[in-house]
């Protein structure tokens, strides 16, 4: 389909944005790395030589106690620091694109032990997901905060970046002015609206008039807070207009603060949740309005712009996914997209760990200067057993490097724990993954041998110089007295459909496997499921950022969680465990083990022993911690060394 609206160009003042797409900011923390300005840059231009109409890069500290993480955080608190960007701008221009800073103040949310400075915010108000109580700002230093804003912009200019972006959403020091939540003053900077809009009001004006009047600036405010008792819509509305009187020439509008109880931008959340947010400020201003959060598709895109919602649309962790998710949809390629499935497991999970963010399902991402595809001394015939995440992304970077490649499996779909993935609950992105991995394949002339079990003689290891040993785990079954009884069941005869479980169901286990398990069991019906485990954490495996929806969803859907349980014997009509001390019977009709996971070698070592070149990845090599990220991590690196 045609992208009319998306490939319309848009005018700031002097400056042409050739589309209507921006890469959204976005935290990577590569300039932590050694070589980090490097890596940043490659990061960038990789992506700014695919048809962006505008990168924002990751916030950039106007004050060093605003960081959002130390060393590892972008920074323009200094003139050394305007200096230090120009070689990201140069190579950013000399790939095509165009790139503005992000003015960043953390505010409360910054964290004392990685900048070494108390926090500061409106009022002495501690973030539930902070340790640090910050100081409230004196009123000489919101004077001073303000003009670093304005000192950070103009600094942005002399270090060749095309705009500025001033960053007053997600709960950041700016919406905390804004909130009456986090602003508690009794001063002229707190109490009435006005005066909690004086902060941003004041910072907009000083940043326009230092950077003069050709240059654009962007204004990310929030559109919904998400926070009980903040910021109204009425009042969101004036903000807004607010900001257009002061010459603002984007308003980016973000969705929900860090601290919010609702998922903002998760798998679980619908695409699209959020652009009538912004279709209602548009309503209300005449400058160019963005909608972001949850678009991870060039015709969701369209769609949005077309139904006349916004007039720019904000993607940032799909050029994470994919680089080229702009030009694929303009060429006509958009089943060759690499979609953002929003798993967050590699991106926001890695930044709040204080590791550099990459992505699960291109692990190509930050690693732009590593992960090179180099042309192999000897084309071989390439054997992949197993076509589950691992081996699916050490097919299609061997093909890609002109092996011959053919991939088995036992089962006549690719996918493999993928599979189980997909038809969970609010997890249907990962439909995505596995349709981009069967036209890759396909369209680098990967044979499949599907259906196919692979033995040590097989004549496809006969006919292979490598091979590749991805063939997953082998679920493991608890040593309990009564696990072999016939109404004890494995998750996977659950997901593939081979039994279907009463309507009583304990599931052992409480890890991600078994959360997934149980929403998909409580999907659509009034079963009664129990999750017991050993440990005393559920959910454990599942990221930060993404855990604590998880819970919440099992407990929304009545789905009961007991841990630190002591297995006693499974009975024909249920389980008896011991919890606090007490011996507890509880009935069931069904009992699903989805209790960890083994290693599965066996046949790598048989191939071994045959004297076979062999590689062995993913779950077949070590099921302790495997998920789909660290499976197309395995995938990509084998891929790459064969």
């Amino acid at each position: 389909m045609g992208y009319q609206h998306l490939q319309q160009s848009l005018k700031l003042r002097e400056t042409v944005l050739e589309n209507r797409v921006m890469m959204g900011s976005m935290h990577v923390g590569l300039e932590g790395e050694e070589n980090g300005l490097e890596k940043l840059t490659a990061f960038y231009a990789r992506r700014a030589s695919e048809n962006v109409g505008l990168i924002v890069t990751g916030g950039a500290a106007v004050r060093p106690e605003g960081s959002g993480g130390g060393d590892d955080f972008m920074s323009i608190a200094t003139d050394e620091d305007a200096a230090y960007w120009k070689p990201l701008t140069k190579g950013v221009h000399e790939a095509g694109g165009k790139i503005a800073l992000q003015l960043f103040h953390a505010g409360r949310y910054a964290y004392k032990d990685m900048t070494g400075i108390d926090p500061v915010a409106p009022s002495a108000l501690q973030s539930p997901i902070n340790p640090d109580v910050p100081k409230a700002l004196t009123e000489d230093e919101i004077e001073e905060t303000i003009e670093a804003f304005a000192t950070g912009a103009r600094r942005a200019v002399d270090a060749g970046f095309d705009a500025v972006e001033i960053m007053g959403s997600e709960g950041y020091l700016i919406n905390q002015f804004v909130s009456p939540v986090t602003n508690q003053r009794t001063d002229a900077w707190g109490g009435s609206f006005e005066n909690r809009l004086r902060f941003p009001i004041e910072i907009a004006r000083r940043v326009r008039a230092a950077v003069g009047p050709n240059f654009p600036v962007l204004f990310r405010m929030s559109g919904l807070d998400l926070i009980e008792g903040s910021t109204t819509e009425e009042e969101t509305l004036a903000w807004a207009q607010a900001l257009e009187a002061e010459g603002m020439d984007l308003l980016n509008i973000g969705i929900g603060w860090h601290e919010s109880q609702v998922p903002t931008i998760s798998m679980k959340v619908p695409r699209k949740k959020f652009v009538d947010v912004a279709a209602g400020i548009k309503q209300g201003v005449k400058i160019p309005v963005i909608a972001s959060n949850r678009i991870n598709d060039p015709q969701d895109a369209e769609d949005v712009l077309a139904a006349g919602k916004a007039d720019m649309i904000s993607m940032a962790r799909p050029f994470l996914a994919d680089p080229e998710i702009i030009t694929k949809g303009f060429e006509g390629r958009r089943d060759e997209i690499n979609t953002c499935i929003a798993c967050n497991q590699a991106c926001l999970d890695h930044v709040f760990e204080g590791r550099s963010a990459t992505c699960l399902v291109n692990p190509e991402a930050g690693r732009e200067l590593e992960l090179t595809l180099p042309v192999p001394e000897m084309k071989k015939h390439v054997l992949i057993v197993g076509a589950g995440p691992a081996g699916l992304e050490a097919a299609r970077t061997a093909a890609l490097r002109g092996h011959t490649v053919t991939i088995a499996d036992e089962k006549d779909e690719i996918g493999g724990q993928l599979n189980y993935s997909k038809i969970v609950p609010g997890k249907g992105e990962f439909y995505e993954t596995i349709r981009y991995f069967r036209v890759q394949l396909e369209k680098l002339g990967v044979n499949f041998a599907l259906g196919t079990r692979i033995t040590d003689d097989h004549p496809l290891v006969d006919d292979a110089d490598e091979i590749v040993v991805a063939s997953g785990i082998i679920p493991r079954t608890p040593e309990i007295p009564g696990v072999d009884q016939p109404h004890v069941i494995s998750y996977r005869d659950v997901f593939e459909g081979r039994a279907v479980p009463g309507e009583r169901v304990v599931v052992i286990g409480g890890g991600g496997v078994a959360c997934d398990v149980s929403l998909y069991m409580q999907h659509d019906s009034s079963r009664e499921i129990r999750m017991l485990q050993r440990s005393r954490r559920f959910a454990r495996g599942i990221g930060k950022t993404t855990r604590w929806a998880t819970i919440i969803e099992l407990k929304k859907r009545g789905v009961e969680m007991t841990g630190e349980v002591m297995y006693q014997e499974i009975t024909p009509d249920g389980i008896t465990f011991s919890h606090n001390g007490e011996t507890v019977h509880h009935p069931c009709d069904t009992i699903v083990i989805a209790s960890g996971q083994l290693a599965n070698p066996v046949l790598f070592e048989a191939l071994k022993a045959k004297g076979k070149q062999t590689h062995l990845i993913g779950g077949a090599e070590e099921a302790l911690g495997l998920d789909a990220k660290k499976a197309i991590y395995d995938g990509t690196v084998i891929g790459r060394a064969i």
